[in-house]
């Protein structure tokens, strides 16, 4: 299998990655009013580390840590995805490289609740675990609060294995919550989840 990269590096493609109903991309100043649509509501808020997001706060991160398109160890990168038939944003991907030795990797999704139950959350992370694993990552990991069902069904429809329930594993927004870990190796990957460039 050989020795692991000493450096690891994830940078978005300059042309969109498109899937079968969606599209892929860096975030932009244009898209401020889609994202404050779904990241200020408190349903969307409620299982993820930050309370609802006004336009001040999305403004200041699409100037700064969304505007990144290429991350090494240690940080993340957000990417938007969008539906193609519509050009329409509907949700986000945080995708980090958490260790550079290891190759590891993390994924989080948001998605607009008006377009929940269509899968289209599930075929954005799986395009988004393909983009980590084409970078050099080994294995991704998902960490889910475990009262998220639908988080949790979509690791399951994502192949992504559980390995572990982490009870009152953190204070989180006032009480001790548990945490159900998922995991996903190189080697598991679905060969048809492979995306396409634009």
């Amino acid at each position: 299998m050989g020795d692991p990269p000493l450096e690891i590096a994830l940078e978005l493609p300059e042309r969109p990655v498109r899937t079968p109903r969606l599209v892929l991309r860096r975030l932009t100043a244009a898209d401020a009013d889609a994202l404050l649509a779904y990241r200020s509501l408190p349903e969307v808020a409620r299982y993820v580390p930050f309370e609802p997001m006004g336009m001040e706060m999305i403004a200041e991160r699409l100037a700064g840590r969304w505007s990144r398109t290429r991350i090494t160890e240690g940080e993340g990168l957000v990417v938007g995805f969008e539906r193609a038939d519509t050009g329409e944003l509907i949700g986000d991907l945080a995708l980090m490289l958490v260790s550079a030795e290891h190759r590891g990797g993390e994924i989080g999704w948001l998605l607009h609740p008006a377009h929940g139950g269509h899968g289209y959350a599930t075929e954005a992370a799986r395009a988004g675990i393909e983009l980590m694993f084409d970078a050099g990552v080994h294995r991704v990991v998902a960490r889910v609060d475990a009262r998220n069902g639908p988080s949790l069904r979509l690791c399951e429809r994502l192949g992504m294995r559980r390995e572990a329930v982490l009870l009152a594993n953190e204070w989180f927004k006032g009480e001790w919550t548990d945490e159900v870990g998922y995991a996903l190796l190189e080697h598991e990957r679905h060969e048809d989840a492979r995306p396409s460039p634009a």
